[in-house]
């Protein structure tokens, strides 16, 4: 499965945010590049040492997508890099049953 990852383009990717107000920002200021994705039913996915910014991202990007009526299954997962924990997460498309 092919993911677009958007984590690398910005500095606060690497960020660990003080507080959840700028998480909320910092998440809700992504959609334009999650929606970009989404909307061209591209798997997209994103990684961060913060894992509240995960949280954020676990409840808004089902409401990006209904938004732009796609269906996507949202997966979660943890590893490390340079003996750091980073949290990702990524979307796949839905694959419609089609009858026979």
């Amino acid at each position: 499965m092919e993911i677009q990852w958007l984590n690398g383009q910005y500095p606060e990717d690497k960020r660990i945010f003080d507080s959840q107000m700028e998480v909320y920002e910092w998440t809700n200021s992504l959609y334009p590049d999650f929606s970009n994705c989404l909307f061209r039913e591209i798997n997209v996915g994103y990684g961060t040492p913060d894992e509240k910014v995960i949280d954020y991202l676990t409840e808004l990007l089902p409401q990006w997508a209904d938004y732009l009526n796609v269906e996507v299954i949202v997966h979660k997962d943890k590893i490390k890099e340079d003996g750091k924990n980073v949290y990702r997460i990524w979307t796949s498309k839905v694959e419609k049953f089609e009858g026979y």
